[in-house]
């Protein structure tokens, strides 16, 4: 005769919760070794203090306008490159504490927008604005 098996409870599948564990923890190594290295890029520049910082008319502004072409226009008429330097100074002389803003179109040759920062900087000024139209 054969005798029926009955389940008792100690004989119940257990489920192993180590290779879980395991992978959990490594997956916790893996992010937080990863997100240590990790560096922000961008340029590094100083933000103005809201207490120290005043509006500025446009009159006390010089503004050097880039087009697409490569054409620089201040004081509403076109520039050479080579002469912006002396422009600049001149009204740096009127304006001492005017500040450049140059304004670049989205299609102007990046190289062309750094030669005029240094021609801009050549010329002594310290407060230098670049916006893209």
């Amino acid at each position: 005769m054969r005798m029926k098996r009955f389940r008792s409870d100690d004989d119940e599948a257990q489920v192993d919760m180590t290779p879980m564990l395991d992978i959990v923890f490594i997956m916790l190594i893996f992010f937080i070794v990863t997100t240590s290295f990790i560096k922000p890029t961008g340029l590094d520049y100083d933000k103005p203090n809201a207490s120290t910082t005043r509006t500025k008319s446009k009159s006390e502004n010089i503004l050097i306008d880039i087009n697409k072409n490569g054409m620089i226009m201040m004081e509403d008429r076109y520039v050479d490159i080579e002469r912006l330097t002396a422009n600049i100074e001149r009204q740096l002389a009127e304006k001492p504490e005017a500040m450049v803003l140059i304004k670049a179109d989205s299609q102007t040759l990046h190289g062309l927008v750094v030669e005029v920062m240094d021609k801009v900087k050549i010329a002594g000024v310290d407060k230098v604005l670049v916006s893209q139209s």
